[in-house]
Order: C-alpha cells, then structure tokens, then sequence
C-alpha cells in the first residue's frame, strides 16, 4: 500500500471516528504510518506534511484525548507519529496553536506523572512544540516548566530516559528570552547548575553524556539574555564549568560536553572594552574644506570585505532570530541594471583628461632622431620622467571630443567568438621577463636625481630615513661584516643611512639579485613619501627586498580542539589570574610605554611605512595581546597588521593575540598563515617573507565596542587572531606581518626599475601623474602598449586604433596581494616575452597600479585619509576628498566621450574569506534568475561575452577557479569600481579579480598557500587571457593572427574564425551560478544539535522495542567508562539490563529538586 494511499484512508477513518470509532482500522493505519515513515528519508515525512496530515494527526490527538479512559494503545503511536512528524514541520509550533493542543499535550503530561513510558511520550511531543518560540512561550505561561522540573531529578540510574526527555523539553522550552527570565527570576538557574555538577560528580562511566549535554544546553540558553549571564556569574557558574572541562579534556568522546561548555564560557566571560583610550585611530588627518564627523559604525562587517562580496555578519548567538535569505541584496530592479551613460560633472571638465593620453597625439619623431639606446643617462631619465599633470576643474576642453551615449554592444567590434582550446603544455608555463641587476653607478646617479627632484618640489617636506637598527650582537656583527679584520664594533648600531658604517656595509654586501629591486632607488623613493606620522624610519624587508622561497608552502593543518583550547585559555586568565603580568610595552598613543630593552620582553615597532600596531601588552613571560591601530579618521577597519620585533629567545613558543580584528571569520581558520622576515635570515643570503606560525585560530573574544571609546557607537564585537611563533635566531630582528607586504615606495622604485630595462624601441611607456592624493603623494598612471613598427600610415593607424584595457590595483590598502598581481603584470607587460610582444600590438593599456597610496602608506586596512572606503564612491566622487577615484572615473568618462571605452576594466583586489583566484563581474540575467525574477528574454537581451575571460582564464591560469566566479549585482555594490563602470561607462567586462590571502582548493595549487611567486604569476596569466579575448572577439590584421598561431599552437581554432556562430556564445548562459563557499565557524555555530532529526527519531524508534511494565535503563557497570555504546552520536542510551524489574514514577522521585526553590538562597 502507497504511502498517498494509507494517508487518504486515515484521514477519512480519522473523520468518521468522530461518530463511531474504528479502533482496529485506526491501530493498523497508525502501524503502517510508523513503518513507512521509519523507513528512508525526510521526503515521505515532508509528502505526509503537505498533505495535512500534521493537522489530522493533531485532531486525531484530540478526539483520543477526550476518550475516558485514555486509549494508551492509540495514544502512545500517535505521540510518536507527531514528535517525528512535528520536528520537520516548521510550521508545527502554530498548527499546534490552531488545534487547541497544548493544553491537551500538557494535560496528558500531568496526568501520567506517575507512568513514565507515557510521560516520555508526552514529553517529545511538548520537546517538538516548544521549539516554536511563540509556541514555547505560551506553555512557559501555562507551567510547563514547573512541570518540567518536578520531573527533572539529580544523580540516578532509573528513569533516564525520561529524565533526559525533561531535560531537552526544557532547553527547547528555554529558547524564548521570556521563559528564560521566568527560570531566572525563580532561581531555576543556581539549580541546573548545581543539578549539573551532580551528574557530572556521579557518571564516572560517562553513561549519560546527553543528561549532561542536555543541562548544559539549558544553560547555554539560559544565557543568551543578560540577566541570565549576571545571575550564571553570580552562581560562579564560569568557576564550575571551567573545572568541570578540565576533567573532560583527557577523553576525547566528551567533545560534545566540552564544546557546549566552551561557548557558555565564552558567551559569559564579562565584556570589557578595548584596552585603549578611544576608539579612533592614532592618526588623524585635516580634510581640506569638510567637517568630517565621526564616523558611525557602518552596517555589517561583510562590508568591509573587498568588494564586499558575500560576507554578512550572521548573529551566532540569537536563535530566535531566523536566518535571511541570501538573496536579499539582489538588485531586481531593471531600470538600474540596465547601462546609462550618465555624467556625474560638467561635460568641460573632460577635455582636461586629454592629456593623460599622449599615445593619441605622439608623432613618433623619435623614428628620425639617435637611436634611444644611445642617449646619456641624464638624457634619458630627463625624457622619460613623470609627467605630473595634476588635472582640476578649470582645464580647457578638449575641441574633439564628444560625450557618446552607446551601449555596451555598441562600444566595438565584438563579433561571434571562437572557441579556443590552449594546449595543456602552454597552460602552465610561466612568462617571466628576466631581469638583470641595473648597474650599481646608474643605480646611485638616478637615485641621487629622484632625491634632489623630491627635495626641490617641497624642502620643507623632505626628511632623513633612518634604517631600523639590526641585530644588537657584537659577535655577529663581527662576523658578518668584518670577519677578515679585527674590529671595535658597538654592540648597538644605529644605521643611520647617512652616517652609518652598517648601512654603507649593507649596501657593498647586497648582490643585486633580487629581480627589479635596488635598495638605493628604494631610499630614494621613500625619502620623497610623506606620511600624517612623518616617518623617519625604513623598514629592513623593504629596504632589502624580498626573494620568493623556492617551494609553496601547504595550508596549515588545524590541529584538533585549537580553538577550544585558546578559549579555555583566556577563561583561565580571568579566573586564575596570578600569572597574567598586563605591562603594556608598546604603545603609540604613549611612546613612553615603548622604551626598548625592558626586561624579560619583546621589544615592537610600527611607525614605518606600511606599518600598524598600535599597542602590546605583555600578559605572560611569552604571551602578548597586540592591538591594530583603526584606518585614519576612522574607528574601524582593524584587519591589516605589519610590525617589527626584536630581542627574542630561540626557539621559544611565543603567543600573539591580536585581540579586535572585525570580520565574523577568516581564512586564518582554514590553513592560513601570516608571514615572517627574519633579518639575519636575510643577511645570510635568504630574504625572503615565509609562511609562519602554528595553533593559528580566529574566534570572537570578550572585548566590546563601549559608546565612550567609540564616540556612540557601541554594541560591536571583536574577534581574536591568535598564533604562535618559535622565531628561528636568538636576538634577531623579524618582522611579523597579516600578508606579504608591499609598500607604496616600493611600487614607486619599481616603476622606475621597469622603466630603465624596458625596450624603449619595442615598448611604449609613459608614466604620469593622474593626480596628487590628499597626504600630497602622487598618484602614478602608466600607459603601456608597443611602439609602431614604422611611422608608416598604416603601422601609426592601427597604433592608435588599438582598444583600451584599463586595470587598477590597491584601492584597498590591506590587500598587498593585489599589489604582488598587478607587479607581475607589469613586469611581464615590458617584458621581452614574444606573447607580451604581441599583447602590447593589441592592446593600450591604462593602468593605476596604486589607487591608494595614502591608506597604503600609513598603514589602513580599507579606507584613504578621509575614512571612507574609496570603493564606495565611484558614484559620486568628491574631487576633493577622493581625488583617485573622481579622476581615474574622469579617464574613463573621457575615454567614453572620445569613443574609447575600455574593451575590460579590471581592479585587483583581496579576498580574506575565500580560496583561489576569481572574477565578479555584472549580468542583468544572472542576478534577476539568482533573485527569483521571471526575465523575458524577448525584452532583455544580453551579451554573454563578460563570461569569455573567465573561462580563458579557468583554463590558462593554475590558481584561477571559474566555479568561484559570480556575475551577480547587488544593491550594496553599487558604488563600486565594477558596477559603476558597468553600468554607467558601459563596459561590457568589468570585473573585480578577488586573490586569496591564504590558497588554493582547486587545480595546480590545491592545498597551497599562495606567494607572491604565485601571485605575480596571475598577473602574467591575466596578460595571456587578454591577448587569447582579443583575438576571440576582435578582428585581427593577417599578420597577427600568424603571430598569434605559431606562440599560442591554435593555427587550426584561430583559420577556422569563419565558421564560428552565434550558437557558441549563447551556449555560455547554460552556466549554473557559482556557489558561495560554506563557513563552519565551529564554537560561534548557532547549532547544537537540536536540528539534527536522528537524535529524536533515535529515541522513538528504541521506545517501540519497550513493552509497556518493562524496565528502562539504570545504566552500565562502571566497568564500561566511556563506552562506545554510551557515546554513540551524543544521545543514544544503552540497552536495558534485563534481569531488572520495572518501576513506575513515585511522587516521591519527581518531587521538587531542593535547588529549585522559589528564590535563590
């Protein structure tokens, strides 16, 4: 018999047994009902929903109960049928309303005090009910859980079942804040305390884990209003389960209590605000003309992700509160996903932008003059320096240009694309440009012009740098710098560049083989930076390069309980607190904290380019919290740490805490590592940052946001990054930092370096100045592509004609990995690579490779020197306080008003909470099927090519993953780089590229952390999936497309170009939308279990081998300690003994536990 039809036949026996009852008919449905529903999954449980029959099993329930006697024999199957039932059915809590059956559930409960096989019964059912919080809250009013806990009894081997049965009603029933008052208010909360230190006392076998579980989830909940946790840490509740976890820790089958614990612990550990006198950062900047207020906490904590894709804060703690759709932020809105090519200014201020592109009014008449080659140095530099045209709103219109307003279809040529399939021996091939040390006199003399240009533009700016002192060793220094003469050394250096007899040594030993990097033109670059601290000293990685490691280091392994074992930890400090030292050791706020050289600690600095820490307070001999200093006229955006540290011990465990980071969640919980430099290490021929630190985990700690320190805002917690380090030398200096840094004079110095060994026959350079930031440091603009073969009318004509390609890079300060993927753009961009040859024939390329310098110099994570985060103002930028952003979207108004939209615009960014490498770009269809919407496909037409250099992309580069890609737009987003030049420049493919801080889980690079050998790599990889669009969507000169056949081995895909049709591209949209990775966030889960169907479906289906008068369970010999039997899942119970005699319930056994008197005592 079908399942369809034993449930029509119950609901019409169920209908006529309201006149004359057909109890056999009733007992064979209700039997068939039992079997079928035990059997396979939820769906038959679900078909059996849909179909009403949670409402006829309830008025079945009804009739039944009205019956005098009570018929248990019907009773008892049906109790069972609706807990199973009941918990699928997110609606039960209210049908069960709508019935009018909590009072009869309730009733039964009363009644079979004294029977506790129908107690038991009863007991699931009101477990099931009270998971509905309005449901729970109706029988909190009605006594339930005075019933409850009449039935709850302390420490015994009879009646467990039922026992427990209570005990998970309860915690059900404590999910309502206003049931959690009640218990609260009547004491019940000293008393489960004291109930739980008994079970835990007596059940040395570990026989009823789910007892103990169970009280521990009511506390858990009890706890989740604030009344609950003053009254859990009057009871010295923290005292009590920190002890009782220290006694758990040796067997690992307690997790379940142990965990369940250790968020009770953490939930209740006393909040206390940050140790720091405000909130605000320790820079502050004066905004030219504006009254900045301060800034209120914005929104979610998603927001502050780069491009903010797919992070909202989830509350883990409320479990009253339902989850939100994940779709909500959709945009459905067609009218704004559509293109409109609007202006956010007056049409004359474009005309400025014209000379930000020389490559469209040169002449060429280098053809004719020496050979560049032959020129002096002087000659050259003078040539090729900067060009710093600082655009304003008064510059004179350009007489040729006009504002187009086309759509994205109409930019260019794109017509039907070819299918390219690259070989798997060029998919992996790396295309890096050698390069060769410059030499070392070139190198002094265009250093020593870059300083004296720096100091004539503003004298009164210019300082000294200052190298960080090295390590403080005599023996070492002797060693590595005067080991073939006996010399006096002073056993603590200063460095200074000027002066310094180390400095001048350094600079001899430095061999020049770090490619594209000169520690001279990286001073001189970072005497002209100027920075709100003014920095006077030089970070050493900076200053002496970084050489990738020869290996790719693997994911951290997690080790098991890491997480738990920090959280314990810091409970530990609270209430054993003899050991905590709490000397504060640095401190920028008060440099009198941060003198060097105290005793028995570290010694930290921060105040260098890049740099943030903001404080250190020693807690033990080898433990320190660290405090992030928040981004300029902000309070928030705490993520980005790089400091030095110095006089340590060898191979000593030392532990960091950096104690307010903000974010929800992190890939350091997922085989992350930061990275370590270690100058002596360097010195010794190995400067190189490295993956470091081990018991790495990221979780949310007691600290808060009070309304004083954050200016009114308060509410806001803080997270905890928590490693360990054994540092590799004693006495060395290393520095410790959240990524592979990389510093704004170091794109600066490379810049140059690239400029001097670039071709100048085959590559045309131009680096200018797109505008000057607020802090007053330029920001660069480059134009890249190749010079034309001749000046030949037809070699000048496809020079000029050739499309745009606009990338941009660190508008996000933090995300240094984006900066290590535009540096391997660059290089292979000048590169002598015949593909790189090629690429530049095809394209112009516009690049912003720093679009926030300030932010990048003094050490923010996400915003510029105005607090805002400058990937939110693409709307309306102010020119004012957003100079990069209102001028770079200038270049490309002007680029669009002149016909020349870019064919891609890319910004390189970071993802802290995803692996690998991916695109986000924007497809009207894609969001609205994402959001549920009907598109008519008649009305909205679109082109799927935004989807071709992903793919490209999926197939030529190793750490780029298509599945990870999302073309979805999102109302949050819509002031960001991508939509806006989307929709408002009309550029078909714009993305934004995410690079992962931590690895891959995918391809070539599964299991790796990423570095920057890798990430550059990306860099040149997005080059090649360039050159393979161009010649998939444009048309090609004969000649290119030979090029392009013998580099690429596509002869035969690229002269079969005819017959391509538009079936290929339509093929695209067959794609399904990418999935969002999943977070398992472990301690701060909302989950505990009580989802999990099987557990109940457990206890039922073990219920139906009991025999009415049979025993239950007095539990095993305590011979069996930690049985696998007693800790199968977490709450199956043994078997029963069977030599034992049954025994009802004595009023007597059910009475009122004596610690759950009226009021505490």
């Amino acid at each position: 018999m079908g399942l369809r039809h034993v449930l029509f036949l119950w609901i019409l026996v169920n209908n006529k047994s309201k006149s004359s009852s057909d109890k056999d008919v009733i007992l064979n449905i209700l039997s068939v009902l039992t079997d079928l529903l035990s059997l396979g999954t939820g769906r038959r449980i679900h078909y059996v929903i849909s179909k009403g029959g949670t409402e006829a099993l309830l008025q079945a329930l009804a009739i039944a109960a009205r019956t005098e006697p009570p018929d248990h024999s019907i009773l008892l199957p049906l109790l069972r049928l609706l807990a199973r039932v009941g918990q699928r059915d997110r609606k039960f809590g209210l049908k069960v309303q709508k019935a009018e059956a909590t009072d009869i559930i309730l009733g039964l409960a009363r009644r079979n005090l004294s029977h506790h096989l129908y107690l038991t019964h009863c007991l699931w059912v009101l477990r099931v009910c009270a998971s509905n919080v309005t449901t729970g809250t109706t029988l909190g009013t009605n006594g339930t859980m005075e019933l409850l806990f009449k039935v709850i009894t302390p420490y015994s081997k009879r009646h467990v079942r039922t026992v427990r049965a209570a005990i998970e009603a309860l915690a059900a029933l404590l999910k309502s804040k206003s049931n959690s008052r009640r218990a609260v208010n009547k004491g019940y909360l000293g008393g489960l305390l004291r109930l739980y230190q008994d079970w835990h006392h007596h059940d040395v076998s570990n026989n009823y884990i789910y007892i103990r579980r169970g009280l521990l989830l009511c506390l858990k909940h009890i706890t989740n209003i604030q009344l609950g946790r003053e009254t859990f840490l009057g009871s010295l509740g923290m005292e009590i389960l920190f002890t009782s976890v220290q006694d758990c820790l040796s067997c690992k089958n307690l997790d379940p209590i142990i965990t369940t614990a250790t968020q009770i612990l953490r939930k209740c550990y006393p909040k206390e605000p940050l140790p720091v006198a405000t909130l605000r950062s320790s820079y502050s900047f004066p905004l030219p003309g504006i009254a900045k207020s301060e800034n209120p906490y914005e929104g979610s904590e998603g927001d502050y992700e780069s491009d903010g894709e797919e992070e909202t804060e989830k509350d883990l703690d409320n479990e009253d509160v339902e989850s939100k759709e994940e779709d909500y932020d959709l945009e459905t809105d067609v009218n704004k996903l559509k293109t409109r090519p609007v202006l956010d200014r007056p049409e004359e201020e474009l005309g400025q932008y014209e000379a930000m592109c020389p490559e469209l009014s040169h002449n060429f008449q280098e053809f004719e003059s020496e050979p560049e080659e032959e020129k002096t140095l002087e000659d050259k530099t003078e040539s090729s320096a900067p060009f710093h045209f600082i655009p304003n709103a008064t510059s004179v219109k350009h007489a040729n240009y006009r504002w187009r307003k086309q759509s994205a279809t109409e930019m260019g040529p794109d017509p039907k694309e070819k299918d390219f399939k690259v070989p798997l021996q060029n998919l992996t091939k790396k295309e890096k440009c050698r390069w060769h040390p410059i030499d070392e006199k070139r190198d002094i003399i265009k250093a020593a012009q870059d300083a004296g240009s720096c100091e004539d533009e503003d004298r009164a700016k210019s300082h000294a740098i200052t190298l960080r002192p090295l390590p403080n060793e005599a023996a070492w220094y002797k060693k590595m710098f005067y080991s073939e003469c006996e010399y006096s050394i002073n056993p603590s250096p200063g460095g200074r560049l000027e002066s310094s007899d180390v400095a001048t040594n350094l600079l001899e030993k430095h061999q020049g083989d770090i490619p594209f990097h000169s520690p001279r033109i990286y001073i001189a670059k970072a005497k002209c930076v100027k920075s709100i601290p003014d920095y006077k000293d030089l970070a050493f990685p900076d200053f002496w390069g970084h050489q990738s490691p020869p290996y790719s280091k693997p994911m951290l392994e997690r080790k098991y309980g890491v997480q738990r074992d920090k959280v314990l930890d810091d409970v530990r400090r609270l209430i054993q607190p003899d050991d905590v030292i709490g000397r504060t050791v640095f401190d920028l706020d008060e440099p009198s904290h941060s003198s060097p050289r105290l005793p028995g600690s570290l010694t930290f600095f921060s105040k260098f380019e890049s740099g943030n820490l903001r404080k250190a307070i020693q807690v033990r001999e080898f433990e320190y919290d660290l405090i992030m200093n928040a981004d300029v006229n902000s309070n928030q955006h705490h993520q980005w740490f790089y400091f030095e540290v110095r006089d340590m011990k060898l191979a000593v465990p030392y532990r960091f805490n950096v104690i307010n980071c903000e974010k929800f969640n992190s890939q350091f919980n997922y085989g992350m590592q930061l990275v370590i430099y270690s100058v002596k290490e360097a010195l010794q021929g190995r400067p190189r940052w490295l993956r470091a630190g081990y018991d790495i985990c990221y979780y949310k700690n007691h600290y808060c946001c009070s309304a004083a320190a954050g200016g009114g805002m308060s509410g806001k917690c803080y997270y905890t990054l928590t490693f360990s380090i054994k540092f590799p030398h004693n006495d060395d200096v290393c520095y410790l930092a959240y990524h592979y840094p990389y510093t704004y004079s170091a794109m600066m110095a490379h810049l140059d370096i690239l400029e001097q060994n670039r071709n100048p026959k085959k590559v045309y350079w131009r680096q200018q100045t797109l505008c000057q930031t607020l802090g007053g440091n330029p920001c660069p603009l480059l134009t890249i592509t190749a010079m034309p073969e001749s000046k030949k009318r037809d070699d000048l004509e496809q020079f000029y004609n050739r499309p745009y390609v606009f990338l941009m890079a660190r508008v996000h300060p933090g995300e240094s990995n984006a900066s290590w993927v535009m540096k391997g753009t660059l290089e292979f961009l000048v590169s002598s690579d015949p593909i790189a040859d090629l690429l530049r024939k095809c394209f112009i390329f516009k690049i912003v490779p720093m679009l926030n310098p300030d932010g990048v110099i003094n050490g923010n994570h996400r915003c510029s020197l105005s607090g805002d985060d400058l990937n939110r103002q693409w709307l309306t930028p102010n020119s004012q306080v957003h100079p990069t952003i209102y001028h770079a979207k200038g270049l490309l108004y002007y680029l669009r008003s002149i016909g020349r939209a870019p064919l891609v615009f890319c910004d390189y960014h970071g993802h802290s909470q995803k692996k690998n490498v991916f695109l986000y770009g924007c497809s009207i269809k894609e969001t609205l099927w994402q959001a549920g919407c009907m598109v008519d496909t008649a009305v909205i037409t679109e082109d799927v090519g935004y989807r071709t250099l992903p793919k490209i992309l999926d197939k030529v580069a190793p750490a780029f993953v298509m599945n990870s890609c999302s073309f979805l737009v999102e109302k949050s987003r819509e002031s960001t780089a991508r939509v806006v030049v989307w929709r408002e420049i009309g550029v078909l493919r714009s993305y934004t590229m995410e690079s992962t801080y931590c690895g891959c889980s995918h391809g070539l690079y599964k299991g790796l952390q990423l570095g920057t050998q890798e990430l550059e790599e990306m860099g040149s990889k997005l080059c090649l999936g360039l050159l393979i669009l161009h010649l998939k969507s444009l048309p090609c000169s004969k000649k290119l497309m030979a090029q392009a056949a013998l580099l690429l081995d596509l002869e035969e895909e690229i002269t079969d170009r005819a017959q391509r049709s538009c079936s290929n591209s339509s093929l695209e949209t067959d794609d399904e939308p990418p999935c969002v990775e999943e977070i398992d966030y472990n301690t701060d889960s909302s989950s505990d279990g009580e989802r999990d169907f099987s557990e109940l479906d457990q206890e039922i289906q073990e219920c139906l081998s009991w025999a009415e008068g049979e025993t239950e369970d007095e539990g095993l010999t305590t011979g069996q300690s930690c049985s696998s039997k007693a800790l199968r899942g977490l709450y199956i119970s043994s078997q029963p003994t069977p030599n034992s005699t049954a025994l009802p319930l004595r009023s007597t056994a059910l009475g009122v536990y004596s610690g759950f008197e009226s009021s505490p005592a």
